[in-house]
C-alpha cells in the first residue's frame, strides 16, 4: 500500500498537470481513465476498499491542484462544478473520481453484505450517489465545449450506473433499458475506432452482457438462462470479476426454479429434498454436467469440475447439518434407527454425485496425461508426464469406487454392487497396464510380461461380466482398445527382451575402459550421459588385516610367593592387650 501511494502520481493514465484540448473541444477518455485505474489500484484482485482509498487521495490531489477547495479544516462548504469552470479537463475528472468513488463505497458494502445483510441499505445510498455524480458529469459534458466522444462516453458511463441502481433495486426492465444504451453507445464507438482502441469498448460490453441475459429472464425470456449458460462456457478457464459474476447470475436463477422442486428419484427410490441447498443444487448438476461435456478445452473443463465439487460439498455440509438434528429428535422420541431414511438416502444420492465426479475429472486428466505421454519429449531438461502420474491417478479413481460400494442405503442393490464392481475391475486393468510401462522403462521385461497377461485376464473378465448388465460400459474406458494396445506392446516387449540380450553380449553394456580392443557402435559414447566407467566401482577382495590374541596367558603357571609374604600374627585376646600397653612392639 505504501508503494502504491509513492508511485500513484507516476501511473496515472493521464497527465494531471496538462490540458487535454482538442480543436473539437475538452476531451477525457472515461472509460480508459477508469479501467487503468482500477487495475492498478486493486480491482485485479477485487480490492474494492483500495480503489476507493485510491479515489479519495486522487481527488484530494485535484483539488488542490485546481484551487478547488471545500472550505477548511474546521468547516466543510460545498462546491459544485459548473459549466463556466470547464476550462480544463480536470473539472470532469473530478466528477468522474467522485462517482468513481461512490461506486468502489457500494462494491465493497456489497461484498460485505453477504454476512452483514444490514449493509445493503448503505449499498443502495452509495450506488444513488455515484449514478447522481454521473449524471452531473453527462450534464457538464453537454456543454459545447467538450467534444463529441466524451459526450458519448458520459452518456454510456451514467446509463451503467444507473442501470445498476435498478439491476440492485430488483426493477429489471428499466435496468435492461439502461444497460441496453449503455451496450449501444459503446458498441457504436467500438465500430468508429480503430480495432486497438476497440477493444475496450468490446471488453466493457461483454461485461455488461449477462446484465442484461438476467434481466431478460427475470423479465420472463426462458432462452436467457441458456444463455447465461454459454457466456459462462465462453468465458474460458479464467476466474475474475466476470466469472464470478456469471457464477452469481446463474445461482440466483436457480434459486428461483428451485421452488417448484420437491422430490428427486435415484435407485428406484422417491425422496423428497426440503433443503434449499440441496434443491439448487440438484436443479443446475444438468447444466453443469452438459457445461462439462460442451467445454472447449481441458482447462475449461477442470475448472467446471472444480466448481461441481465445490458446490456438492456445501450442500452435503447443509445435509449433514440436518442429519445432526434428526439424529438428536430420534433420540428423543426413542425411534429404531435400523431403516435408512429419506435424509440419509439423499445424503448417499450426493456423495454418490460426488464421488462419481471425482472419477470422472480423474479419468479427464488421465485421457491428457496419456495423450501428452504418447507426444515426443523435445526438451530434454523439463520434467514430461510419467507412467506415475497416471497410476496415482487411478489409484484416486479406485478409492473413490470402493467408497461407493459402502453407501448408506445400498448394500442391498445387487444390481449396484456389481455395476461398482466391474468399474474397479476396468479401472484395474487400465493401473495394471500404466504399472508394466513403468517397469519397461526401466527394461524390467519380465515384471512388465507378467502385469501386461494381468491386463489382458482383468479386460477379458470385464468384456464377459458385462453381458449381464446392460449399459454398464456406457461412461467408462473401452477395454477392447486396451486388449488391442496391450497385444501391441507385449510383442515389443519381447523385441526389446532379445535385442536387450543380444547387445549384452555384445558387450554394448559394458563401460567403455572394458571394451577398449573391441569395436562397436555405441551412441551413446556422444549424448550426455556416456558409460565410461563403472562409478562406483565394485568391492574387491583384499587379504584381512591379521587379528592377535594374547591366549598363553591362560596357561602360565606362576611360581608360588608364599615365602615373600609377610605373616599375619595370630590375634587374639592376649594380643590384644598387648598391644594396648606396648608390650608387643
Amino acid at each position: 500500500m505504501a508503494l502504491d501511494k509513492q508511485n500513484e502520481g507516476k501511473i496515472l493514465p493521464m497527465d494531471e498537470n496538462k490540458e487535454n484540448t482538442t480543436e473539437d473541444g475538452i476531451g477525457l477518455e472515461i472509460l480508459q481513465i477508469i479501467k487503468d485505474s482500477q487495475q492498478q489500484h486493486g480491482l485485479r484482485h477485487g480490492d474494492y476498499q483500495r480503489y476507493r482509498g485510491y479515489c479519495s487521495r486522487r481527488l484530494r490531489r485535484l483539488r488542490k491542484t485546481l484551487g478547488f477547495k471545500c472550505g477548511n479544516r474546521h468547516k466543510f462548504t460545498g462546491k459544485k462544478v459548473t459549466v463556466e469552470m470547464l476550462s480544463d479537463n480536470r473539472y470532469l475528472l473530478l466528477v468522474l473520481m467522485e462517482a468513481e468513488r461512490a461506486w468502489s463505497y457500494a462494491m465493497q458494502l456489497k461484498q460485505e453484505a453477504n454476512t452483514e445483510p444490514r449493509k445493503r441499505f448503505h449499498l443502495l445510498s452509495r450506488l444513488r450517489k455515484a449514478a447522481k455524480h454521473g449524471e452531473r458529469l453527462e450534464k457538464l459534458c453537454e456543454s459545447p465545449r467538450v467534444d463529441a466522444k466524451t459526450k458519448l462516453e458520459a452518456q454510456a458511463y451514467t446509463s451503467y450506473l444507473s442501470g445498476m441502481v435498478r439491476f440492485e433495486l430488483q426493477e429489471w426492465k428499466a435496468a435492461m433499458e439502461a444497460f441496453n444504451k449503455c451496450k449501444t453507445i459503446y458498441e457504436k464507438l467500438a465500430s468508429a475506432f480503430t480495432e486497438e482502441l476497440a477493444v475496450l469498448y468490446h471488453q466493457r460490453v461483454e461485461e455488461i452482457s449477462p446484465n442484461i441475459r438476467y434481466c431478460a429472464y427475470n423479465i420472463g425470456d426462458q432462452n436467457a438462462m441458456n444463455e447465461l449458460m454459454q457466456m459462462r462456457l465462453s468465458a474460458g478457464g479464467g476466474g475474475g470479476m466476470m466469472a464470478e459474476k456469471l457464477e452469481a447470475l446463474i445461482t440466483q436463477t436457480r434459486a428461483k426454479q428451485a421452488a417448484t422442486m420437491s422430490e428427486v428419484e435415484w435407485r428406484g427410490r422417491t425422496v423428497p429434498v426440503k433443503i434449499d441447498k440441496a434443491r439448487i443444487f440438484l436443479l443446475g448438476l444438468g447444466d453443469n454436467e452438459a457445461a462439462i461435456a460442451q467445454a472447449a478445452n481441458e482447462e475449461t473443463k477442470e475448472r467446471l469440475y472444480e466448481t461441481l465439487l465445490a458446490e456438492c460439498r456445501d450442500t452435503i455440509q447443509a445435509v449433514r447439518e440436518e442429519l445432526k438434528t434428526e439424529a438428536k429428535q430420534r433420540e428423543r422420541s426413542d425411534e429404531a434407527s435400523g431403516k435408512v431414511t429419506n435424509l440419509q438416502f439423499l445424503h448417499s444420492y450426493l456423495t454418490y454425485i460426488k464421488l462419481w465426479t471425482v472419477v470422472k475429472r480423474n479419468e479427464s486428466m488421465a485421457h491428457m496425461l496419456q495423450a501428452k505421454l504418447k507426444e515426443p519429449q523435445t526438451d530434454e531438461n523439463k520434467r514430461g508426464p510419467r507412467p506415475q502420474d497416471l497410476i496415482r491417478l487411478y489409484d484416486i479413481i479406485l478409492q473413490s469406487l470402493a467408497e461407493l460400494s459402502t453407501l448408506q442405503g445400498l448394500e442391498e442393490d445387487h444390481t449396484f454392487q456389481k455395476e461398482v464392481a466391474l468399474k474397479m475391475l476396468v479401472y484395474k486393468a487400465y493401473r495394471c497396464f500404466f504399472i508394466a510401462q513403468s517397469y519397461v522403462l526401466v527394461k524390467k521385461w519380465s515384471e512388465a510380461l507378467v502385469l501386461y497377461e494381468r491386463v489382458l485376464k482383468y479386460a477379458k473378465e470385464v468384456q464377459s461380466k458385462a453381458k449381464t448388465l446392460n449399459n454398464s460400459l456406457k461412461d467408462l474406458p473401452d477395454v477392447q482398445e486396451l486388449i488391442t494396445e496391450v497385444n501391441a506392446e507385449k510383442y515389443s516387449l519381447q523385441a526389446a527382451a532379445i535385442l536387450g540380450g543380444y547387445l549384452t553380449c555384445k558387450g554394448s553394456h559394458f563401460p567403455l575402459c572394458e571394451r577398449l580392443e573391441t569395436f562397436h557402435l555405441d551412441p551413446t559414447l556422444v549424448g550426455k550421459q556416456p558409460n565410461l566407467v563403472q562409478f562406483p566401482p565394485d568391492f574387491q577382495p583384499i587379504p584381512c588385516k591379521p587379528l592377535f590374541f594374547d591366549l598363553a596367558l591362560n596357561h602360565v603357571a606362576f611360581p608360588p610367593l608364599d615365602d615373600k609374604v609377610e605373616q599375619k600374627g595370630k590375634g587374639g585376646l592376649t594380643g590384644y592387650i598387648k598391644g594396648i600397653f606396648g608390650f608387643g612392639s
